[in-house]
């Protein structure tokens, strides 16, 4: 009789802590997905920062834009500007999304940036005209969206597509002047 009680107790206790679990998510749904953010504390360039992933310093990489070094003026400037931009409207907050492979030949992480208000930061580089499409298998989840994207800032003359737009890709530009 006495293991019975403890069983019926354990299952008591069970579905009680399952049903405030599951009340605690549906009510609070904003703290919740809070924990999914990390904070931006640096901008390095167009496609380049550094954030806080568990109280450690990461710089990540975002995956399928290419946007012009900062020496590529002023293009490289107005890129990184941009991205602090879209940065600072999401509160320096940002969600990360991963693909396939995780990291790059640099040891930056790789990941498409999400701002608060669930719009991916990538996408949103390339569609303004700051940064091209630049995609490396096996991470090409939404390649679709960034050749629509740049398609679009093409037709659009947008940034780097204007009228005095960039002159050389930045991979080009990167394999003429590199880093010592």
């Amino acid at each position: 009789m006495h293991k019975s009680r403890i069983k019926f107790v354990s299952m008591i206790f069970f579905f009680i802590s399952a049903f405030f679990y599951l009340l605690h998510d549906k009510y609070f749904p904003a703290e919740q997905a809070e924990k999914n953010y990390v904070p931006v504390v640096a901008v390095h360039d167009g496609d380049t920062v550094s954030v806080i992933i568990n109280s450690k310093e990461e710089k990540v990489r975002l995956i399928g834009i290419d946007a012009p070094e900062i020496s590529q003026r002023p293009w490289g400037k107005r890129s990184q500007e941009y991205l602090e931009t879209v940065l600072s409207s999401s509160g320096w907050k940002v969600k990360l999304e991963t693909d396939i492979e995780k990291k790059d030949k640099y040891g930056r992480i790789l990941v498409y940036l999400w701002s608060d208000d669930d719009k991916m930061i990538n996408l949103l580089m390339v569609k303004s005209g700051n940064a091209m499409l630049y995609t490396v298998p096996p991470n090409v989840k939404h390649v679709d969206e960034f050749i629509s994207a740049q398609r679009e800032a093409k037709d659009k003359r947008l940034g780097i597509w204007g009228e005095k737009g960039l002159k050389e890709k930045p991979s080009d530009y990167r394999r003429k002047h590199p880093i010592s």
